[in-house]
């Protein structure tokens, strides 16, 4: 009934379960001392004809009782409110954490949607385990124990009955848990597929309206919705005719109960007082089991969402990126296998990069250029071989990710200390200061996600403008002017040409004014441009890092 996983990965959970269990002991002190009032007043009422007076004893305590039910079960909801908080505060960071710690690989291999819906959704899903079913389920487990410990004192045939009986709840509870468990992972993952439809239209929807499928794709929609509302309609309706199966059991226990009662006061053989306390308290027993049931089916969606959060965390991370002394690079018979592809990306690749030297890589695409920043950057995990570079490391993607925020925190991503002078610095380096000026705001200009508002070329200087912010030792560069026009690609190679200068770099490069900014090429896996005299360049093959190809 308890996951006992979930609770060692949510430590914050620990304090508030303990204050729970202590509450539903409280509680079921009140349940017994609410049945023995009751019992007590409407004996003394009905049997005797007590005076109105006489009643207040009885009257009080059972007032005193019914308030300390009512304050005991507010004390819980909000422990355990608390505890779903704490627990889904933790998770998340754990999640996030571990996320990064998996790398951009792990992350690549991941549909974006069904991440984001585990972390957000699947996570608050929480609420109904902790907030709902794990303080029932601890008071499946005190209540009883006292009520049947009363119930023995009282009258041991009645207890024995709901001994016998009481065992059936969890039973039915586990055999319908398992259905629901089943039926909850594939509303998930319908859900997945929803939200993962959902983010390629909203992402793609230019192309669409252009290619005019647009509306075939919001057909595609709405009976990925129309699935996930099936899913979710029978995972209500397998909830509704379990809770029918639990209220049957429970109700014929207790009319099990109220019969031998019945006879047995009609017989003489027992008195009314302990028949009323018995009748009263026998419900009480199988009550928090029947909630327990009810509250099972709120709290299967978020165990769901937890199964896989648990997957996730249980991933190993990989190794992280070697590091050698000084600032030069060396790359020994680097060899590079992407779990999905049956050939290697890199085979037997070396290259050794002295301090202050830049070197361009050129050769066909997928011949392995980016998989060698990758492994510098401990992003791909080599199969055999080293890659490691010496001090820290500043890298420009061919794309740089822009965040929704202001131009001034996109380039301070790199130093969030940084002043306005030296971002300022960093963007006249890069070429990025004139059309910032430009923006209205300047430095607080807003910037839709992925840099919403801004060519590609402008999107690459804010990239490199980080780097230069960043100021760090060794750079990698992999294709920083791609799909730019020969104006913006011109600028791009000037600010490449500065940053590089007095650093150990290398530069993917597919053009060649691009590779005019290294001291040296070396070509991966085929042709590459290399230097010849006078400042020229032209094509050659290259046969010893790789397979030649025309």
């Amino acid at each position: 009934m308890l996951d006992r996983r979930l609770a060692r990965h949510a430590r914050a959970v620990r304090p508030w379960v303990a204050a729970c269990a202590a509450l539903g002991t409280l509680a079921a002190v009140a349940v017994i001392g609410q049945a023995w009032a009751l019992a007590a007043l409407i004996v003394a009422g009905f049997q005797r004809g007590a005076a109105p007076s006489a009643l207040w004893g009885p009257l009080t305590w059972l007032a005193v009782c019914v308030t300390a039910r009512a304050a005991i079960a507010w004390a819980t909801e909000a422990a355990a409110f608390r505890a779903a908080a704490s627990v889904k505060s933790e998770l998340r960071g754990r999640l996030a954490a571990h996320a990064l710690a998996l790398g951009p690989q792990w992350l690549a291999d991941r549909r974006t949607a069904a991440l984001v819906t585990l972390a957000t959704r699947g996570v608050d899903a929480l609420d109904g385990y902790f907030a709902r079913y794990l303080p029932q389920v601890v008071l499946s487990v005190t209540v009883p124990a006292a009520v049947l410990a009363v119930l023995f004192g009282a009258d041991w045939e009645s207890g024995l009955i709901v001994l016998v009986t009481l065992p059936l709840i969890p039973l039915f509870l586990a055999l319908v848990g398992l259905a629901t468990r089943a039926q909850v992972e594939r509303q998930r993952r319908t859900l997945d597929v929803l939200a993962g439809h959902f983010l390629d239209v909203v992402a793609g929807l230019p192309d669409l309206l252009v290619f005019g499928r647009a509306r075939a794709q919001a057909a595609a929609i709405r009976r990925a919705t129309d699935r996930n509302r099936a899913a979710t309609l029978r995972t209500l309706r397998l909830a509704f005719l379990s809770s029918l199966v639990l209220e049957l059991a429970s109700t014929i226990s207790v009319a099990m109960v109220a019969v031998g009662i019945g006879l047995r006061l009609v017989s003489g053989t027992l008195d009314l007082r302990t028949g009323l306390l018995v009748l009263i308290l026998a419900p009480e027993a199988y009550w928090p089991l029947r909630q327990a049931g009810a509250f099972y089916h709120a709290s299967a969606e978020g165990k769901a969402a937890t199964e896989e959060a648990l997957e996730v965390l249980a991933t190993a991370p990989p190794m992280p990126a070697q590091r050698s002394a000084g600032s030069g690079i060396t790359i020994r018979d680097l060899t590079v296998r992407y779990p999905d592809r049956t050939e290697p990306a890199l085979t037997a690749f070396s290259l050794t990069v002295a301090p202050g030297e830049c070197v361009a890589l050129v050769g066909a695409s997928g011949a392995g250029k980016s998989t060698v920043l990758k492994a510098l950057l401990g992003f791909a995990a080599p199969e055999s071989g080293t890659a490691a570079a010496g001090g820290a490391v500043a890298w420009l993607p061919q794309h740089p990710h822009l965040f929704a925020g202001t131009v001034a925190d996109n380039v301070r991503l790199a130093r969030p200390d940084a002043t306005d002078a030296q971002v300022w610095s960093a963007l006249r380096a890069a070429s990025a200061a004139e059309f910032v000026a430009a923006l209205p705001g300047g430095l607080s200009a807003p910037l839709g996600e992925r840099g919403h508002g801004l060519s590609a070329g402008q999107r690459q200087r804010l990239g490199l403008a980080r780097v230069f912010l960043a100021d760090r030792p060794v750079v990698l560069l992999d294709e920083p002017t791609a799909a730019l026009d020969a104006a913006a690609e011109a600028e791009v190679v000037a600010s490449v040409r500065r940053l590089v200068a007095g650093r150990t770099a290398i530069v993917v490069a597919h053009r060649a004014a691009l590779v005019g900014v290294a001291d040296r090429v070396v070509v991966v896996g085929g042709v590459g441009v290399v230097r010849m005299g006078g400042g020229r360049w032209c094509l050659a093959r290259k046969t010893v890092l790789g397979k030649a190809w025309r």
